[in-house]
């Protein structure tokens, strides 16, 4: 099971999207500060969250928000 999730920093305000295989593991690594992109945006919180059997179906659905990012349809999904 792979998840696509969006994050919202609680310190500026701005947006993390990514994928993973391990949820848990990898929201406990963004707000411990152990990933470079993230560490200055701690804490995080999850804002939406959609999840896949397929690995590539993932990938490409996270490329495709990242398209989306801050447009219409970003707006939709975060809500």
């Amino acid at each position: 099971m792979y998840t696509v999730y969006i994050l919202k920093s609680q310190k500026s305000g701005k947006y993390y999207i990514g994928y993973t295989s391990d949820f848990a593991r990898r929201i406990k690594a963004h707000n411990s500060g152990k990933n470079i992109s993230t560490k200055n945006g701690c804490p995080w919180k999850t804002v939406y969250v959609e999840r896949f059997e397929d690995k590539k179906l993932a990938w490409l659905r996270e490329r495709q928000i990242k398209k989306y990012k801050g447009g219409e349809a970003f707006k939709k999904l975060i809500g």
